[in-house]
Order: C-alpha cells, then structure tokens, then sequence
C-alpha cells in the first residue's frame, strides 16, 4: 500500500461535501478538517495493512562518526551529515529502493517493500557499490570545509518480514520488523569501513552475477552456529559496478616494537579497564597487536598510541579481525574504523620512514 496523502485527501474530502451542501463557515470548515483527519488516521491504524513479504534490507552506518564529531561544531556536523544523506537518498531511491529511517548517521533501506520488483537484489547490491564510490566526492566535498575523511560500513540481507503501518494514532510509519531485520543489522554491524557485507541469504540469490571475497563466519546472538558473511566486490547487474578498494589493501606493513594502551568497547561505551600491550606490526591502516587477554574477533577497541609517534594518537577505534594465542599473550590482527587526520598522517609517515629505512639497509 502506498503511502496516504493525509493533507490531500482532507481537501478532496472536504470539496465533495461542499458539492452536497451550502459553503461551511471557515470555522466548520477547520472543525471539519479536524473530524475527517482524525478519521483518516483512526482508518489507516484499523485497518489490517500488514502483510509477509521477501525484502532486501541495506543497512549503512558512518564508522567512527562519534570519534569525529568531537572536533567539530554540532552545526558542521549536521551539515556535513546532510550532505551525505542528500547523496545517499538520491542513489537509493535512483535504484528503486525505499528509505525506511535514518538513525543517527545511520541509513535503513528497502528494495522489496512497500513495491516489490523482480530485480530488487540486484538493484541493492549496485546501490550499495554506488554508495561506497560516492563516498569519495563526498570526502573531497568535506575537505573544502577542513573535516576528516568519513568511512561507511554497509550491511545487506534478504528474508522474509512483516511490512506495514507501525504506531498509533498520532504517529504511524510505513516499515519492516522481524529477524532478517536483526540479522542485517548484525551483518552491517560487522562491516569494516569501506567494506560492503552480505548475508548468505542474500549472496546465494546473487551469486550467479557477482563477486566475493574474504569470508566471515561469525557467532550471532540468537542464531544456532556460525554466521556467514561475505565481502561483495563487484556485481554485473544491472551493469558492471566494481567497490572501491580499501585502503587498507595497499598498504605497506612494517615489524615495529610499540607500546599501546586499549580499552574495550561495548555498543557505544568504553569500558573504563585499560589493557597494556605491544604493536610487532603497523601499516596505514591496522596493526598486529599482542594483548594480555584474548579479545573477541570483530569486538571493537579504543586505542592510545605511545606518544613517542605523536601526541594525538589518543583517538583511534579499531574492530578485532583475527586473534590466535602466542608465547606471551593473543596476537590480534585490528584495523582502524576511525582516526583523526593528524593520526592517520602521523602513522603513515612513521610507517612510510621505517619502509625507506629497511630499503636503505
């Protein structure tokens, strides 16, 4: 069902009773248009909307926007999200999709709901791939304005909801609920930046015009076993779209002996505990660290840098990818889901000395 007109139809309501009988005053005529809206929304809560349908969800979130937006005025800010939703929207609904929320710096859109088309998958996957390629203009767009670069992760799932009007009388909204929603939520969650995930679901529906990389089986609140998830690279529908590729890839790595301190993140706190532990390797984009205890794989810390590389290396968040017991501790492999400029070019620049250094040697 598509949205209500709710102004629109008052109008039209109220140009029929006027056919039928003498002008209304101007104020029967509000007290009318109080009537017929309240029966309106009292209508469109009765009445039974709802129904179970195969829909694609595409869940994207801005890494470390919090982490950001600590140097930053509120208003540059919201102007800085606006320019990315503008953007966004402009790509989702150009693909046919439909945008559910906007949580946060967070975006929830559907292909499948509350339109379902036979190309719905495929048109996720490209707007997905499109979003991320837009990511760079609107990178340079904010340079202008002097703001760090922004990172979004992406999440995409496919499976059955319930679709239709949610709320109440004063407030109903058109959206989805069920488990394949959660489950899209802990796919997105998962997603590094610049980083597309799919769901299994999702990615044996498409596999046929698409390509994978790198493969995450993950433990899943509420699911039996391991959870697979999986990187899309490129799709050939509707045409041939390729993700950009994350820095992080071509990054050159160095064995370093470095003192970092951490603390663990849970949701959007950080725990006040404060591991200590040694970087062996660094590269633009991640680090090995050996840690005391193990940390969870795709779990989220908060990292300090020794200061012997700079002093503003007091801000940088990172997800656990891989961690495997060691002689004296748990090596984990992170990388960084959000740093400040100054650190990012601080490291690179110590990465990039070490590299000169070994090549000298």
């Amino acid at each position: 069902m598509q949205p209500v007109n709710k102004a629109l139809l008052i109008e039209k309501l109220l140009d029929l009773m006027r056919g039928h009988a003498d002008s209304p005053t101007q104020g029967s005529d509000d007290q009318l248009r109080q009537q017929i809206g309240l029966a309106i929304d009292m209508a469109l809560i009765t009445t039974p909307e709802l129904d179970t349908r195969r829909v694609t969800i595409l869940l994207s979130d801005l890494r470390g926007f919090t982490a950001v937006a600590e140097h930053y005025t509120a208003l540059e800010m919201v102007e800085a999200l606006n320019r990315y939703f503008n953007r966004m929207t402009e790509i989702i609904i150009g693909y046919g999709g439909t945008i559910d929320k906007f949580m946060g710096d967070a975006i929830m859109a559907l292909f499948g709901a509350p339109v379902a088309r036979q190309d719905d998958v495929e048109a996720a996957l490209a707007c997905a791939i499109e979003m991320q390629m837009a990511m760079k203009d609107i990178n340079l767009e904010n340079q202008t304005f002097g703001m760090a670069p922004l990172y979004m992760g992406i999440g995409i799932n496919t499976g059955e909801v319930v679709a239709g009007h949610l709320g109440s009388v004063l407030h109903s909204e058109y959206t989805v609920i069920g488990d394949q929603v959660n489950l899209a939520s802990r796919v997105e969650a998962h997603s590094l930046r610049g980083q597309i995930l799919l769901s299994e679901n999702t990615y044996l529906l498409a596999c046929d015009f698409i390509e994978t990389g790198q493969v995450n089986e993950v433990r899943v609140k509420g699911k039996k076993g391991m959870v697979r998830m999986l990187e899309l690279l490129s799709t050939r529908r509707p045409r041939h779209l390729v993700a950009p590729a994350r820095e992080i890839r071509n990054s050159p790595r160095v064995e370093v002996d470095i003192a970092v301190k951490f603390q663990r993140v849970s949701g959007k706190s950080v725990l006040p505990e404060e591991l200590i532990g040694r970087v062996v390797d660094i590269s633009y984009g991640g680090m090995y660290i050996v840690s005391p205890v193990a940390l969870a794989a795709f779990s989220d810390i908060k990292i300090a840098l020794s200061t012997s590389l700079g002093s503003d290396l007091t801000e940088i968040y990172a997800k656990v990818l891989r961690v495997s017991a060691v002689n004296n501790g748990f090596e984990c492999r992170i990388e960084f889901t959000s740093i400040h400029t100054v650190a990012a070019l601080t490291i690179k620049e110590f990465v990039d000395g070490i590299v000169e250094i070994n090549r000298l040697s």
